[in-house]
């Protein structure tokens, strides 16, 4: 049961081209001043989709939302970067006075490095596997070559 007025076809128009330029709820709130609430049920009927927003409580029982979206790496960080974020969320994690929220965060850091150091060892591992393949390829190549050779000469 809607419990404001209906939105009009403008409204209806300036909702999804705000969605479709990837702004956030809270952004369209502001913009179409209208209740979250009212966004999120018109995006709902809608179909229509938002930047992935998370939650996080800042201080006391403020909770704040925030746009999570990922950059990738130029280059990949070697495991000797990751084992330094993985010493350092260590180091840190070992002061006095961390809040919950601090301790969480730093194991989440330390998850994560971790797993990228074992994921990046495999890749390697991977990497050295196709490098040895690819020269005995080329051997393997050299040496039938060779024998084809042989093979061609009048005895």
């Amino acid at each position: 049961m809607t419990k404001g007025k209906p939105w009009d076809i403008n409204e209806i128009q300036q909702l999804q081209r705000l969605v479709e330029e990837g702004r956030s709820v809270d952004d369209i709130c502001k913009v179409m001043v209208k209740s979250r609430d009212a966004v999120v049920q018109k995006m709902f009927d809608l179909k229509l989709k938002a930047v992935k927003e998370e939650k996080r409580r800042v201080s006391g029982k403020k909770t704040v939302f925030s746009s999570s979206q990922l950059s990738l790496p130029a280059d990949l960080p070697n495991v000797e970067e990751t084992l330094q974020i993985l010493a350092a969320a260590l180091l840190k994690s070992a002061e006095a006075g961390l809040s919950k929220d601090e301790v969480g965060r730093l194991q989440v850091v330390a998850t994560l490095a971790k797993t990228y150091k074992d994921a990046f060892a495999e890749y390697l591992d991977y990497r050295g596997i196709e490098e040895r393949l690819d020269r005995l390829e080329a051997k393997y190549a050299r040496l039938e070559k060779k024998g084809e050779d042989a093979s061609d000469r009048p005895s």
